[in-house]
């Protein structure tokens, strides 16, 4: 692989954070210029190109914007910046790693993956709660616990002392972590639903959810040798203080001083707050006002609900996004690191890109890394999800007489008009492009089960028999992380005041607060791109299989061969027990599409618990259906080579590329036979025919039998040289 050294650089055709630079921007205006320079590409991968979920995170900061409407008492959250709003009233909530909807789904998708066991037996509701305000605080207990550990630690030491220097930086990164939300109410709030519901149930067992009047006691023996519990003496709060251990006294004043600091707006009851959470005192009891709290407790718990509800809303969709490029990489699972796969991140919607105005742009820097004989830089793949599916056989209601689901349209997806114009401009540039269909219950492995694949078919006719067909590949079915109906997520339940003075938890339905995800899915076209781009690597095939050379690329590899679909599998779970016989029978006859398994299957008597590759297949029509992938791959790999090695299509070296020389490129390619990724496998062979008149060269790429054409323009040297 000395002179193609990647293969499997992926775009995507997506706005992540509208905040941040994009491929358009970057690019600018192109008039009068054919290429970009060095610069500029270099400029281009420093803003827009990722190698890992990490670095993608850390390069464009996912984003939602929150802001509150005293008109009707809400938490507004928006993906762009609100504009004409103060920047102190609008809060960035990040979405990373640490954001608790997102922590939820990747150890979701990480159990799901362990178990391997399909939707309808896996307990989603297990893992759903975790964005209850009781995991948050559960969260939250781990991370006190390791700052009291530490902050232990650090007062033994004397001042100076390397050790206590090392355990400083170390606390300042958790209270940097933990003060992020002293200004944020809506990250408070979890904590005081907590805090209120563990003062006043403190005197029940936490599963009975139900407390009488308390007062703390001491047990004793009385004058008549009677046993009793009487009410503790109330101490002096100070005197506690100096009772207590120093070192948690110390952290009291710590957090104390660090919420003074940070606050912008200081509240007495978020300071003690912030205090209990992290520094709790059991010894210290002051009174409560227990209708007060429990007023306050309900009001937080409903007001946290509505703002949780509206927050997944907005955010789901780019949380979709966000989990398709993690899916992306995580297709990469070798410990051996070759060819990581890299994704240039357009960020910016695909119906802006293929305007008129920018398509110039698109083509300039695309005809500058695909282009050259350099291809360090060069884009093999594209990525374009949600392109929109028009469903067809719902039926109209005059009159609506039971609560149905609301009729939402959806605003991000693209059209297939969009994706047209990208193919036509993209093919130029031997680009293939994996493209699924928007996320939602038509689109599922559920819904291929039992529906078939002949709406995707009707809906991809007008890219079949056309120049750009075999570098579109259409990705189905699309992957559920949640099922809408499993996506319920109870949040807690209100409170209720008991006769005796204590409290208790509401049991009765309508007193449960519950909120619904509505399904989290992820693009197929993400998935696709990500186990062709993963496969592209020597050393990820190596994980595999045997014969495995290091000089190529997989650009040969065909998944569809033999068990090879078996070994090269997909990270995703298994989501049902398979499609019927008729359904297989139908794809199999139609060989459509890139086309994901949820079966049943065996290699070497250990189970497959994974989702598979059915077909990887173009829209570029062959007499029994569609054409696989690789043949478009190798085709653009040849070529790519050929332009290399012959110094551009020069006369004489065409001729020295397929002579029978045993230095030939030719010869090296039918020598290295016998390995899963030979460029030339056993069936294959390639020839070529000089046209002089049309200055053309005509290749054949016969592959298992079936030939492929490729042409391209000579270069004439000085001396003709008979072909």
């Amino acid at each position: 692989m000395d002179i193609i050294n990647q293969t499997n650089r992926t775009m995507l055709f997506e706005e992540i954070n509208p905040e941040k630079l994009d491929l358009v921007t970057i690019v600018g205006d192109v008039r009068g210029i054919d290429s970009l320079s060095d610069d500029k590409i270099k400029e281009i991968n420093q803003h827009l190109l990722v190698r890992s979920f990490d670095e993608f995170l850390d390069k464009f900061s996912p984003t939602v914007y929150s802001f509150f409407n005293a008109a009707n008492q809400k938490v507004m959250y928006t993906l762009k910046k609100p504009e004409g709003i103060a920047e102190d009233s609008i809060s960035e909530i990040k979405i990373d790693q640490s954001n608790d909807f997102l922590k939820m789904l990747f150890t979701l998708i990480d159990t799901k993956r362990s178990q391997g066991i399909p939707n309808v037996d896996f307990k989603f509701e297990n893992l759903l709660d975790m964005i209850s305000p009781k995991k948050v605080m559960d969260d939250i207990r781990q991370v006190r616990k390791e700052i009291h550990y530490l902050y232990g630690q650090y007062d033994k030491l004397d001042d100076g002392d390397p050790k206590k220097l090392d355990l400083g930086d170390k606390l300042n990164i958790m209270f940097e972590d933990a003060s992020k939300n002293y200004n944020n109410v809506m990250a408070m709030l979890p904590l005081a639903i907590e805090d209120i519901k563990t003062r006043l149930l403190l005197g029940g067992a936490q599963e009975e959810n139900e407390s009488e009047a308390i007062q703390i006691g001491m047990l004793m023996i009385g004058d008549s040798g009677e046993l009793k519990i009487i009410e503790s003496p109330k101490a002096d709060t100070m005197q506690l203080m100096i009772a207590d251990d120093s070192s948690a006294n110390g952290l009291i004043n710590v957090f104390e001083d660090d919420y003074e600091s940070v606050s912008d707006t200081p509240s007495a009851y978020v300071k003690d707050l912030v205090v209990r959470t992290f520094c709790p005192l059991p010894a210290v009891q002051s009174e409560i006002d227990t209708e007060k709290e429990v007023q306050n407790y309900n009001t937080y718990l409903e007001f946290y609900k509505n703002a949780k509800d509206e927050f997944v809303k907005t955010v789901k969709p780019l949380v979709e996004k966000l989990l398709g490029i993690k899916m992306f990489f995580d297709q990469y699972s070798t410990k051996n690191k070759g060819m990581q796969p890299s994704m240039l991140i357009t960020n910016t919607k695909l119906d802006m890109i293929v305007k008129s105005s920018n398509i110039p742009r698109l083509e300039t820097y695309l005809n500058t890394v695909n282009s050259k004989n350099d291809f360090t830089d060069t884009i093999w793949f594209g990525i374009v999800p949600s392109v929109q599916l028009d469903s067809s056989g719902a039926s109209k209601v005059s009159r609506e007489r039971f609560r149905g689901n609301e009729k939402v349209t959806k605003q991000d997806g693209n059209t297939m008009e969009s994706l047209t114009m990208l193919l036509q401009v993209i093919k130029d540039f031997k680009v293939q492009v994996f493209f699924s269909f928007e996320t939602g219950e038509e689109t599922t492995f559920n819904s291929m089960a039992t529906a078939g694949i002949d709406k995707y078919i009707d809906k991809c006719g007008l890219l079949v028999r056309k120049e750009f067909s075999e570098f579109a590949v259409p990705s189905v079915p699309n992957f559920t992380i949640i099922p809408k109906d499993k996506s319920g997520v109870v949040i807690d339940s209100k409170m209720l005041q008991t006769e005796d003075g204590g409290v208790k938890l509401s049991q009765e339905k309508e007193d449960i607060l519950k909120l619904w995800i509505e399904g989290v899915y992820v693009g197929a076209a993400y998935v696709a791109a990500g186990i062709v781009a993963a496969y592209q690597c020597p050393e990820y095939l190596r994980e595999s299989f045997k014969t495995v050379s290091r000089e190529f690329p997989g650009v040969r590899f065909d998944i569809e061969a033999g068990e090879n679909g078996l070994r090269a599998i997909t990270t995703m779970a298994k989501e049902i027990s398979g499609f019927t016989n008729n359904i297989k029978d139908s794809i199999n006859r139609k060989n459509f599409g890139f086309v994901f398994s949820s079966e049943n299957a065996q290699l070497q008597g250990k189970d497959i618990k994974r989702i598979t590759v059915y077909k990887a297949r173009s829209l570029a029509s062959t007499d029994d259906g569609f054409d696989s992938i690789y043949k478009t791959l190798v085709s653009t790999y040849i070529e790519r080579i050929l332009r290399f090695q012959t110094g551009d299509f020069k006369h004489d070296n065409i001729v020295k590329f397929f002579s029978n020389n045993p230095s030939s490129q030719k010869s090296k390619w039918l020598g290295t036979r016998g390995y899963v990724n030979s460029i030339i496998q056993d069936g294959d062979d390639m020839s070529y025919i000089i046209d002089d008149k049309s200055n053309m060269c005509h290749i054949d790429l016969v592959f298992n039998g079936n030939v492929k054409n490729l042409e391209v323009m000579i270069t004439k040297g000085t001396t003709p040289v008979k072909g």
